[in-house]
């Protein structure tokens, strides 16, 4: 891709104010077979970099300063020891590259070198097979928790309720940084875009509701692990949290949305399936399932916490209700599963699968403005009568 064009990329992203332009990875190349491989990344400026391991499956983490990805998808297309390359934003003003391996593999060489012509830097990836052991060895020496690089960010601090009393409710967009979600079956839209425009969308209808104060868990395209997000709607103290989420299915021909719960136990296979394919999110984006909190990782066996888990059946219910003779909907739409994003034990949680971006009438709906604002509010209707409700009860 031409530096030109790549830093037109970077202006569109848009910066705040007082932060420092990011990293531009404007090129790269990968080649190699299943015993060696080479990959190639061209920045416009030297970047700081280290290699991290990850095990189960085997990954190769290289971390960086924030950096906008100005690449051609097909420029790093997964080939020789990596079946798998994803890369993007991991918030906290950092960016990762995560390799997937086939198996056991080192970095064994990796260095930063000028471009010929002195116009910016490229760095240098040589990577190899070896024994299991070899990685054991790695894994043991990295002294890594698996968190990006301690970095300044403006992430403002968590603050109470600006109204005394106020009806709290946490909405998270689903995916973004690195996670990218589904992708568009027509536009090759990404999902961590339509749940951020849809975010948005529902936080302004929300907050016209005398009483109501909603907030977004992100507010741009970075990365928030699930027990972030979960974390994040405790610390303000939310009395309700919905994760929005756009997926996509083999079946193309299967449309509408569905209200999730969580359970031990899925409802059904295709519930099954979306919470194991929701709960990788932490996965792609390189981070150990063994670093998140114990409080987190054994949240399933004691579900609530019946009483929150109540609640948040009873708001299902009540979306579900909203949005018959509206929107279309799944058959069976309220279903439940293991969502990890949806363990907070005491917060009801909801997540809302607005569509399938496999599905070409989803997916034009879910890029529609006048088709989000009528889900918006639909969806705030629900809420309010929830919240009506959970108030008579005390909850």
């Amino acid at each position: 891709m031409p530096i030109a064009l790549a830093v037109a990329i970077v202006a569109a992203t848009g910066l705040r104010a007082g932060e420092p332009a990011p990293l531009l990875a404007y090129g790269a190349r990968i080649a190699g077979d299943d015993a060696r491989t080479r990959v190639v990344i061209e920045f416009d400026r030297k970047p700081d970099f280290s290699i991290h391991y990850v095990a189960n499956p085997v990954r190769v983490i290289v971390d960086l300063p924030e950096t906008s990805f100005g690449l051609k998808p097909e420029s790093l297309e997964a080939r020789g020891l990596f079946d798998a390359i994803r890369y993007g934003g991991m918030g906290a003003g950092a960016s990762r590259i995560v390799l997937s391996a086939k198996g056991p593999t080192e970095v064994t060489h990796a260095e930063v070198k000028p471009e010929e012509d002195g116009k910016g830097f490229r760095l240098v990836l040589d990577a190899e097979r070896v024994d299991r052991a070899r990685f054991e060895k790695l894994l043991g020496d990295q002294q890594w928790t698996g968190t990006v690089r301690a970095v300044k960010t403006d992430r403002p601090a968590i603050t109470p309720p600006k109204t005394a009393g106020a009806f709290v409710i946490a909405v998270d967009a689903g995916h973004g940084g690195i996670d990218t979600g589904a992708i568009g079956s027509v536009t090759r839209t990404e999902e961590k875009h339509v749940t951020l425009a849809f975010a948005k969308d529902l936080v302004a209808m929300l907050n016209r509701e005398p009483g109501i104060e909603a907030f977004l868990t992100r507010d741009r395209d970075e990365f928030l692990s699930l027990p972030q997000r979960v974390q994040i709607a405790r610390q303000r103290s939310a009395n309700l949290f919905i994760s929005v989420h756009a997926d996509t299915l083999k079946q193309k021909d299967i449309r509408g949305a569905t209200v999730y719960t969580i359970s031990d136990k899925a409802s059904d296979s295709l519930a099954a399936d979306l919470a194991a394919r929701e709960n990788l999110s932490d996965e792609i984006a390189g981070i150990p399932l063994e670093s998140e909190p114990a409080e987190v990782a054994d949240i399933l066996i004691d579900l609530a916490r019946r009483e929150t888990q109540a609640f948040s059946v009873n708001l299902a219910r009540s979306v579900v209700s909203s949005f018959e003779g509206q929107i279309r909907l799944i058959n069976n739409p309220h279903r439940h599963a293991g969502f990890r994003v949806l363990q907070a034990p005491d917060v009801p949680s909801i997540l809302l699968e607005l569509g399938f971006l496999s599905n070409k009438d989803d997916e034009k709906q879910l890029l529609d403005p006048e088709w989000r604002k009528k889900v918006s509010g639909l969806l705030a209707i629900a809420v309010e009568r929830y919240r009506q409700t959970a108030v008579a009860n005390g909850g």
